[in-house]
């Protein structure tokens, strides 16, 4: 089964995210756990957690169809001590959070090396933040987002994410999200053909392992292949063009699992899950 739907906002309260996604006709959605531009925040009150809790169960959205995604702040690969151990702090006050609301899936941006250290020491950093925040919590699963590749930032090739993964003492605690916008960015044809779209899973397979798929963003891209430039565009609206969703709501790769929206016109997103939904219809 196919699980679309999009990144809500959580002003008014946490709570209110369930509520925001149904109205959109989604069976899945993404959020943040507080300001994303902020360090820190106040903790859910037990109301507010149990609230949300209930609002899931309303709207019939399972828990583990939710995608939390970390703050923008945190940068578990930074060569400045200060900001990775604020960063650290901040990674593990989400995983509290996520358990607080009864939720398993915390995507994050792997990290930037700012140029001043080497790849392989900023893999060893950001393993290190994940290895603590896995021993610091239950159940959450920590899901590495693919990168387009801008400035320092690492995670915008697979053998990039692969290198993170195999410092991770507990595989089963870690997985992937692929933001179709960051792959095309970094040089992934998803877009141009079939046979493209395939090659890039393919090659997903063999560098990391489709098990690791755990969540997909469904976004085009402003930019062309390759030019390494994070720019999100509405489907259709860039330079993917729309076959390639189409492709990837009928595709049984991504089955049961958050298929996410980030577009830039949240005006369209209902209409965007629904065109999902009825390619996904036609599959089975």
């Amino acid at each position: 089964m196919k699980y679309f739907g999009a990144h809500v906002s959580i002003s008014g309260g946490v709570e209110n995210a369930p509520e925001r996604a149904s109205e959109l006709g989604a069976n899945a959605f993404a959020m943040f756990s507080k300001n994303q531009r902020q360090w820190s925040a106040r903790p859910y009150t037990k109301e507010q957690a149990n609230k949300f809790k209930s609002n899931l169960k309303k709207y019939n959205i399972k828990a583990n169809k939710v995608l939390v995604h970390d703050s923008y702040l945190i940068n578990l690969g930074s060569p400045k001590v200060a900001v990775r151990q604020k960063s650290l702090q901040a990674f593990l006050d989400e995983a509290t959070r996520l358990e607080q609301l009864g939720l398993s899936l915390l995507n994050f941006h792997p990290g930037a090396h700012l140029n001043q250290i080497p790849e392989d020491e900023c893999f060893d950093l950001i393993a290190d933040g994940v290895n603590k925040a896995i021993a610091h919590s239950s159940n959450v699963t920590f899901i590495i987002e693919n990168t387009a590749g801008q400035g320092s930032n690492t995670g915008f090739r697979f053998e990039q994410i692969k290198s993170i993964i195999d410092r991770i003492k507990n595989k089963n605690r870690i997985g992937v999200c692929i933001d179709t916008c960051h792959a095309f960015a970094a040089g992934y044809d998803l877009a141009t053909s079939k046979e493209s779209f395939n090659q890039v899973f393919k090659e997903f397979d063999e560098v990391i392992g489709l098990s690791y798929l755990k969540g997909m963003h469904l976004n085009d891209s402003k930019t062309p292949l390759n030019s390494h430039r994070d720019r999100h565009a509405s489907l259709g609206h860039g330079t993917m063009g729309k076959e390639c969703f189409e492709w990837m709501a009928k595709d049984e790769r991504v089955d049961d699992m958050p298929l996410i929206l980030e577009t830039p016109q949240k005006e369209l997103w209902k209409g965007e899950i629904n065109f999902l939904r009825s390619y996904a219809a036609d599959a089975h």
